[in-house]
């Protein structure tokens, strides 16, 4: 229940803007959601920006943050763990590779359950903010 109250009280999610089209290929998806390669500073800033719920359930090399999360994997070595077509598909729609996962569908609007009504039809997170992180936690290894 209290991650239901998180989520409620996040900023306005990404514009209510048409999903870009994506191909998941095995566990990956691996072109870019956007024609520019993420920025590593942005990307860094989101993680570690507690509106947008990753370091609630994440912990890792973020020695200015505290009371991270442990509900869910270290963030440190995600770069090492996966490859960016993986992280892609984990922030996109991590319930494709685990059904019964925690972890929000940040780029996903259809086939949702118990969403606000500041949030329905519109990603968490828009296409360049999913590249963003996705440039940063392939740095972490």
């Amino acid at each position: 229940m209290w991650f239901a109250a998180a989520l409620l009280a996040l900023p306005c999610p990404a514009g209510a803007q048409a999903l870009r089209p994506y191909a998941i290929v095995g566990d990956a998806i691996p072109e870019s959601l956007t024609t520019t390669r993420g920025d590593v500073a942005r990307g860094r800033a989101l993680v570690i920006d507690r509106s947008n719920t990753c370091i609630l359930c994440h912990n890792g090399p973020f020695p200015e943050v505290k009371f991270q999360g442990d509900l869910a994997p270290s963030l440190a070595g995600s770069g090492s763990r996966w490859s960016e077509g993986q992280l892609r598909l984990r922030l996109v729609d991590a319930s494709r590779l685990n059904a019964a996962t925690i972890m929000p569908s940040y780029y996903r609007v259809e086939g949702l359950n118990r969403v606000g009504p500041a949030w329905r039809d519109k990603p968490i997170l828009s296409a360049e903010q999913i590249e963003d992180i996705v440039a940063y936690l392939a740095t972490l290894r």
